[in-house]
């Protein structure tokens, strides 16, 4: 079992050493922005919700 587990780590070191390195970091880049995306539309969300929750409530009588 270790020598299998030794082969597989061997072959990743192997191809990472392989990838070209301009694209090693571009889907850590990737997953960056669209996180960054996703909070951006949650903030639009949650700021559209708590204004007309405000509203609605100032309507309470």
């Amino acid at each position: 079992m270790l020598q299998i587990c030794t082969a597989l780590i061997r072959l990743k070191i192997e191809l990472t050493a392989r990838a070209d390195p301009d694209e090693r970091g571009s889907v850590t880049t990737e997953h960056v922005l669209w996180a960054v995306a996703v909070i951006g539309i949650v903030a639009i969300v949650v700021a559209a919700v708590r204004t007309y929750v405000t509203t609605q409530a100032g309507n309470i009588q």
